[in-house]
């Protein structure tokens, strides 16, 4: 079926699982991470007050399954507060002993929290039944050129979190962040011929006309008609839902030509987790807590309350999941093809400011392309340990 491209959500620039328990580096000697089993499976008793920090679009769909939680675990009592999952590193640092005993943080901060000692490692047995209940990865749009030419997308190149939308376009490319693996520090090669490639192409997007800047208002500028389409995640489901109804289409990202051929246009692959604080009073019933909000019903209520695609297997065999368009955008955007997995290295918080620049300037014409090269030296300079 043929759908209106000036209604047209591009769904999954990043696989927006539901949230899984966070396996933190190191060892502890502590029953609840013992390697004999999970904290709820632990023979010491799970009991104690704990207190769990949520983004707030998450609370309502979440009370129902605490209200569960404590009636399963009855010497467990649970305050829910609002807590930012993007500032997780910075608000449990501040004070751990007063941050939250379980709180919701996105993946790309494991490592720098891991390496802080801010975050409870999980037994072996715990880690098991993660990997073997959430997938590994834990409308036709053929092309970037074909989909600019029959309408305006609406972008945000110009502006603050481009990084996040259009850093993968170096992977696009055939680049790595971080290695093959994301996991060596000086394993980035963006300074390269196809990296320049990815500039030159984004420069070019100022006099595209079918490019419109916009971030904030992107979502009016599609219901106004202002814009065809923009670039998101399944986060915006219930949002274009609301406003455009029946006209909204999703589908996965188109290729783009770089310059040698069309690529397939990549998104970052990243889950948002439960973790809980190294500094918590009650480790068993804060361990319990993160595995319930991660269990396969929980995962299906954030699917219907917020349009969070699990990574739970056999919630994505759902008929509600598999008859949902984002999902659909979503589960395919998440193969090898579609997304490079966001690196967990405590050092990819230093990715992100110098990506950002890169790509805004780059975009306005405040780096021209004899210093393309010059630039991506300097970046991939700036992200990686400088060894003697």
């Amino acid at each position: 079926m043929k759908v209106d491209v000036k209604r047209l959500l591009i769904g999954g620039s990043i696989l927006s699982l539901s949230a899984i328990v966070l396996g933190a580096c190191g060892n502890s000697n502590d029953d609840a991470a013992s390697s004999n089993g999970s904290a709820a499976e632990s023979s010491a008793k799970v009991e104690g007050d704990i207190k769990l920090w949520v983004d707030t679009e998450h609370i309502d769909a979440l009370q129902g399954q605490v209200d569960k939680f404590e009636k399963e675990y009855p010497d467990v009592k649970v305050t829910v507060a609002v807590g930012s999952s993007a500032d997780a590193k910075a608000d449990v640092s501040k004070d751990p002993e007063q941050a939250a005993d379980v709180f919701m943080m996105p993946h790309d901060q494991v490592g720098q929290m891991a390496e802080a000692g801010l975050i409870y490692p999980i037994g072996d047995k715990q880690a098991a039944t993660i990997k073997d209940t959430n997938v590994e990865a834990a409308v036709d749009v053929k092309t970037w050129e074909g989909l600019t030419s029959a309408g305006k997308i609406g972008t945000n190149f110009a502006e603050d979190g481009a990084n996040y939308i259009f850093g993968p376009l170096f992977m696009s490319n055939g680049n790595v962040l971080y290695g093959e693996d994301g996991e060596d520090i000086n394993g980035t090669n963006f300074n390269n011929e196809a990296g320049v490639e990815v500039l030159q192409w984004i420069a070019d997007q100022k006099n595209n006309s079918g490019v419109l800047q916009a971030s904030e208002s992107a979502l009016s500028d599609l219901q106004s008609g202002k814009s065809d389409a923009f670039l998101s995640g399944p986060w915006s489901k219930n949002d274009v839902e609301k406003a455009l109804g029946d006209n909204m289409g999703v589908a996965a990202y188109p290729t783009i030509d770089f310059g040698s051929g069309a690529k397939q246009m990549k998104a970052f692959l990243g889950v948002k987790l439960y973790a809980v604080n190294q500094q918590t009073e009650a480790p068993l019933a804060a361990m319990a807590l993160a595995e319930y909000l991660s269990n396969q019903e929980t995962q299906e209520i954030e699917f219907t309350e917020n349009g969070v695609v699990p990574s739970n297997k056999d919630a994505q065999e759902s008929d509600a999941v598999k008859a949902d368009a984002v999902a659909k955008a979503v589960m395919e955007m998440s193969d090898a093809e579609h997304s490079v997995v966001m690196p967990k290295l405590p050092e990819m918080v230093s990715f992100w400011p110098p990506m950002d620049a890169l790509i805004n300037d780059t975009y306005k014409g405040q780096i021209k392309p004899d210093q393309f090269q010059d630039k991506l030296d300097k970046f991939v300079s700036d992200i990686s340990k400088v060894t003697e």
